[in-house]
């Protein structure tokens, strides 16, 4: 006779769940980036901070980059629009 969910006691609930959550570890290898997650590591503490620093790097050149395009189009477009009769 095949128990119904309504029919499982709380522990076996639980079981069936610690089941499910395992056999899902397990097939975590064999997919589409397992080889990845097999290869992946945690970084070292130099490794951690020279990212850190690419990455804040990159972000301030970015930010300085649309900063300086926000200035071209506020204060030099007009200026030149007006040089040459546009404005």
């Amino acid at each position: 006779m095949k128990e119904t969910n309504e029919q499982k006691t709380i522990k076996e609930k639980a079981w069936d769940l610690q089941h499910s959550i395992e056999a899902r570890q397990k097939r975590i290898g064999k997919g589409k980036y397992g080889r990845v997650l097999k290869m992946a590591r945690k970084p070292t503490d130099e490794e951690y901070a020279k990212t850190s620093k690419i990455t804040g790097l990159g972000i301030l050149l970015i930010g300085a980059i649309g900063f300086v395009i926000f200035l071209l189009a506020t204060q030099v477009a007009p200026w030149v629009g007006e040089m040459l009769g546009i404005m």
